[in-house]
Order: structure tokens, then C-alpha cells, then sequence
């Protein structure tokens, strides 16, 4: 059946927003701090805190964890000192648009930071 080329096109649904992108945090083992670049970023660490990586992603954090794991877009020290998500540290935050995920980011590396915790954020 053919429509009417005279009728009025049927409006689009809008669609709602999905967001996606999600910040987190992994945890790294402690030899990372052999490295003097890690150490001198992080020069007032309390050390009964563990080492992290603050990252965004438009993944899961689980995809996003794997990734770097298999050296796919990976952080060096992720890749090499990478142990687990800590989602108790971001969870409460995700999911957010790719905008609030990309300031998110920053201050929650800040954050943690300023908890003591020695934290590398690409």
C-alpha cells in the first residue's frame, strides 16, 4: 500500500538519552610504585591505601578492564599491575553522560587523592 504524498509524515519518536559512559577504578598492585613517575605523582600517599587507576569509558567498566588486561588501548601500569575494580569507589556515580563522565574523571582522581590513595588517571 503506498502512502499519500499529500498526508502529513508521521512525527519520529524522540528517543530518551541512554548514557553510557561510566568512570572506575582499578585497583594495582604495589610494585607499580617501583616506578619513580608513579611515586613522584603521588607524593603524600597513605601507604596502608592501595594504588588505583581512575579511568571513563563508554564500555562497562568490566569490558574496559578486560581491554586493558589484553593491551588493547591499555595503560601501561593497568596492563602490567592491573588486580580489580574497586566499584565501592564509583559505582554510585555511573551511568552518566560522556560530558559528566570526562569531569567525573578528574575529580574522582582528585578526590581519592586527597584520601590518600596513590592514583594514576590517564
Amino acid at each position: 500500500m503506498k502512502r499519500n504524498p499529500k498526508a502529513p509524515k508521521p512525527k519520529p519518536k524522540k528517543r530518551r538519552a541512554r548514557h553510557h559512559h561510566n568512570v572506575y577504578v582499578i585497583e594495582l598492585d604495589g610494585a607499580v610504585l617501583n616506578h619513580a613517575r608513579f611515586r613522584a605523582a603521588n607524593p603524600n600517599r597513605d601507604i596502608t591505601k592501595p594504588c588505583v587507576y581512575v579511568g571513563c569509558t563508554g564500555l562497562t567498566p568490566e569490558k574496559r578492564f578486560a581491554k586493558h588486561k589484553a593491551g588493547i588501548q591499555a595503560n601501561s601500569y593497568v596492563q602490567r599491575y592491573g588486580l580489580r575494580l574497586l566499584p565501592a569507589l564509583y559505582a554510585y556515580a555511573n551511568p552518566m553522560p560522556y560530558d559528566a563522565a570526562r569531569d567525573m574523571e578528574v575529580e574522582l582522581a582528585i578526590a581519592l587523592q586527597e584520601q590518600g590513595y596513590a592514583v594514576w588517571q590517564a
